[in-house]
């Protein structure tokens, strides 16, 4: 299986509650950072698509909570896709904590490609298909 791609980000106290652990809704603004990145490095990021008159929306998501993250905890995001069809593409995130390796979240995400002007589904551009192709998981 190839190699996940892995982003590291520490918690900032804003991200963290009053019981002093990462609010759950702020782990799909850090999937974000994490996606962002992600896309960046297998296919020049979201300018590349915008260029091409197209873009990319979420159209799902799930989130699994295993184990709380704290402020300052350096926190690795490592993505893989999981499946890679026509016109989206899942993508799955397992955050693990990077002291220990202790997994505090995993998530899964579906991505729309659609035109940017219209909103209407488009085939995912052969580029972007293989540089996500790279992260694809074993199925």
């Amino acid at each position: 299986m190839p190699e996940p791609f892995r982003h590291r980000l520490r918690v900032r106290f804003n991200e963290c509650d009053p019981q002093g652990v990462v609010f759950y809704a702020n782990y799909l603004i850090l999937f974000d950072v994490a996606m962002t990145e992600f896309w960046r490095e297998a296919i020049g990021g979201y300018d590349g698509l915008n260029a091409d008159g197209m873009d990319a929306m979420v159209a799902e998501t799930t989130i699994r909570y295993s184990a709380p993250a704290r402020f300052d905890d350096e926190l690795v995001f490592e993505c893989r896709v999981t499946r890679l069809g026509s016109t989206s593409t899942d993508t799955t995130i397992e955050v693990v904590r990077g002291s220990d390796g202790e997994r505090i979240v995993e998530g899964e995400l579906r991505h729309v490609f659609v035109d940017s002007r219209t909103l209407a589904k488009r085939e995912i551009p052969a580029h972007a298909r293989a540089g996500l192709a790279r992260y694809e998981a074993a199925g």
